[in-house]
């Protein structure tokens, strides 16, 4: 299963990377963001390992917790979607087009 990775996610990291780096310590947020690609990896072979994104209740918006973050993909047919990295306390809502 191909994994994929949305621009909404990207920014996501790259916020996070900005953070640390704004916060005078940028190798924690370069960790962060290498130990949740490699989190990620697993999607590609268990794709289901994430539970479904309690918000919504649909079978194909999943998440996984990376502490802090919450980690939500799109479970499809033939890929795997990173959509959003977030601090694990923040409401979700993603943007229509990307559900």
């Amino acid at each position: 299963m191909e994994l994929r990775i949305a621009q909404s996610a990207l920014e996501d990291l790259q916020a996070i990377q900005t953070y640390y780096r704004e916060q005078d310590v940028p190798h924690i947020g370069d960790d962060i963001v290498a130990a949740i690609l490699k989190h990620c990896g697993m999607l590609q072979t268990h794709p289901d390992a994430g539970r479904v994104v309690p918000e919504f209740s649909l079978d194909h918006i999943r998440e996984f917790i990376h502490a802090p973050f919450r980690v939500v993909y799109l479970r499809q047919a033939k890929e795997v979607v990173l959509i959003r990295v977030w601090r694990s306390e923040r409401q979700l809502d993603l943007p229509q087009s990307e559900t």
